[in-house]
């Protein structure tokens, strides 16, 4: 496995060496030596997938502590751009985001430590986007940070994106509270 460093620290890019034949491919998507190595000390509670229609939108959402969740989020089919907002007050870049494409081709696995705002687009029809999280779901600790916020200034690409009802009203960064 190949760690890279983001320009924000914490958020981690993780490339799979991946083994394929004319059988198939296999590689390994957990292993908690290298994660440790890379100063990732997650204890992961939960795994989560979903499955998407080109142009859905999910996101930007986090969980407040003490449900804080930290995510290793990847595409076992189809295609995504995922996209990380650092919601860290104290943090030299609060309010800056990382973007990659994760698709099933390239493997290519992304960790979002406690304190960042996630989502992602779907780029292709049938995704399967899967993700382990540090911590449960908790309803009542879930926020939103709306996906095309002007300050965050993220480039999705899509005008018009496929919403939930809790996403079209997410709230503004310039008058969003942070819990971190």
């Amino acid at each position: 496995m190949e760690v890279i460093e983001t320009k924000i620290k914490g958020l981690l890019i993780i490339k799979p060496k991946v083994f394929a034949d004319a059988r198939g491919y296999f590689f390994e998507s957990y292993n908690q030596d290298v994660f440790q190595q890379h100063n990732i000390n997650a204890n992961f509670k939960q795994d989560n997938q979903s499955l998407s229609s080109t142009g859905v939108l999910r996101g930007l959402h986090f969980q407040a502590p003490p449900h804080d969740q930290g995510k290793l989020v990847r595409v076992i089919t189809g295609a995504v751009l995922d996209v990380a907002v650092d919601i860290r007050k104290n943090s030299p870049t609060y309010g800056e985001h990382v973007t990659i494409e994760l698709t099933e081709e390239n493997k290519t696995m992304f960790y979002i430590p406690p304190g960042f705002a996630h989502g992602f687009l779907t780029l292709r029809d049938n995704t399967i986007f899967s993700y382990k999280c540090t911590n449960v779901y908790h309803k009542a600790s879930e926020g939103c940070v709306l996906w095309n916020d002007l300050d965050l200034n993220i480039d999705w690409n899509i005008s018009n994106p496929i919403l939930s009802e809790k996403d079209l009203i997410g709230s503004p960064f310039k008058d969003f509270t942070s819990p971190f």
